[in-house]
């Protein structure tokens, strides 16, 4: 059992090396909150939340008080609208983003997840519609979160919903230009979405968990560079080792924080997903850990496999300090919110096509990358689908997070403030993939999906 001397070996990582549980996320189904009217089901919707979540802040607060430890931000995730919005063809479905906004600030939270739909299969009514509003519902609301999974290994890719994603990720964006192109940021596409992800923009409460239950995000890229640093001439193996034994520390504590906090809140504790989550801090890089790892600069040649041995200790290392891990576990790349990343990107070292390459071994995908803001749709969706493939072949989760900076192009810099950072816009391939976007249809499953 986790006691208080696992969380005593941190408290150096804490006040020296950025580490954070980044996020205690309650994960709220809403399938009960349907109903035959949207107005009857928003009203059901906001009591449920306000009710289950009146105390999480308080006992996070309370929590990270006791032991010491930050605790970022406090998030909700719901069951995705769509299966609620579709119950009430007349409805509008920015009344279920509004509701939930307005759930989140009675209770304090900093994001609500799961204004999503899933369809790696195809469309229902209500995702149509729940998808088209996204722009809107992102424009007009503060915490709300957006999501949509568009393939999956056992589905294949749903092809018309990437081009219809590069329309509303584009659309997004230029709703949001006043605040810096902020709807694309809090708006994520995936192929094979996870259903207990804490982590935001793109967590949702899948159909097949709990009613309510606890999930924790533990961070800790600083410390795992640090220890990297106190060890010179490892070998690749003993480097793999090292990290690991990282890991595990790392994750003991968010063990520790999310069972108390379930246990306080009664409700059930879910899964730790242990993510080397970076920060513009000082030295809370991912990037930096690479170059830790014997790099000259993220970017370079040989990048693609030391994220592969880092991504993979991480996940054996946090596997054995949880009794369950989930979400997505392993190393993000957002390049906006990491600051070894923007300074590769500034020198010319870090490309898009390089960052592809790494969303091949990491544990999700292009993240906060931002393209000039004429970028044209197609282009976006071509963007997406490259994503999905490589999600859908590996039998992994991969995401694009892609912000077209409007108005802005190669060079320039879009600043969102917070944990979102800052970063320079990025240059796209200028070749046209229009007719191949254009074609639609269903990309059948892969071989590996026959797995019976």
């Amino acid at each position: 059992m986790t006691n208080t001397r696992d969380i005593l070996e941190t408290i150096g990582m804490i006040q020296e090396e950025n580490l954070d549980i980044r996020t205690v996320t309650m994960g709220i189904s809403l399938l009960d909150c349907a109903a035959s009217s949207a107005e009857k089901s928003c009203t059901k919707i906001y009591d449920k939340i306000t009710f289950l979540a009146q105390s999480l802040v308080q006992v996070c607060d309370a929590i990270s008080a006791k032991y010491g430890i930050p605790i970022v931000q406090k998030r909700i995730a719901v069951t995705p609208i769509s299966l609620l919005a579709g119950t009430d063809t007349t409805a509008n479905p920015i009344d279920f983003a509004k509701t939930l906004d307005r759930a989140a600030e009675t209770v304090g939270v900093n994001f609500v997840g799961g204004y999503s739909a899933l369809v790696q299969k195809g469309f229902t009514n209500g995702d149509r519609r729940l998808i088209l509003s996204i722009p809107q519902a992102l424009a007009e609301t503060a915490r709300v979160c957006a999501s949509v999974n568009i393939g999956s290994t056992q589905a294949g890719v749903n092809f018309d919903a990437v081009a219809v994603m590069g329309q509303i990720v584009q659309q997004a964006a230029q709703l949001t230009q006043a605040e810096n192109c902020i709807g694309a940021a809090k708006l994520v596409v995936f192929c094979n979405a996870p259903e207990d992800n804490p982590f935001m923009a793109g967590a949702f409460h899948g159909v097949g968990e709990p009613d309510c239950v606890i999930n924790v995000g533990v961070s800790g890229p600083g410390v795992v560079r640090a220890a990297i640093k106190r060890s010179n001439d490892l070998n690749i193996t003993e480097l793999a080792e090292l990290i690991k034994r990282t890991a595990f520390k790392i994750t003991r504590m968010g063990q520790l924080v999310g069972a108390e906090a379930a246990r306080n809140l009664g409700v059930p504790f879910g899964i730790v997903d242990l993510s080397l989550a970076p920060t513009n801090a000082q030295n809370d890089s991912v990037a930096h850990i690479l170059e830790e790892m014997g790099l000259e600069i993220c970017g370079c040649h040989g990048t693609t496999m030391a994220l592969a041995i880092l991504n993979d200790a991480v996940k054996k290392g946090g596997l054995m300090a949880a009794s369950n891990v989930g979400g997505l576990s392993g190393a993000f790349i957002p390049v906006s919110e990491d600051a070894g990343m923007i300074a590769a990107v500034e020198q010319g070292a870090l490309s898009l096509a390089k960052l592809e390459a790494m969303t091949a071994v990491c544990s999700v995908g292009l993240d906060m990358v931002v393209i000039p803001g004429d970028t044209p749709a197609e282009t976006i969706a071509a963007i997406i689908a490259d994503e999905a493939a490589i999600g859908m072949i590996n039998n992994k989760t991969t995401a694009c997070r892609i912000i077209p900076a409007i108005g802005k192009t190669v060079g320039e810099e879009l600043i969102f403030g917070g944990l979102l950072g800052k970063a320079p816009v990025m240059a796209v391939n200028q070749h046209s993939p229009l007719k191949f976007i254009t074609r639609g249809g269903q990309i059948p499953a892969p071989l590996q999906s026959l797995r019976n």
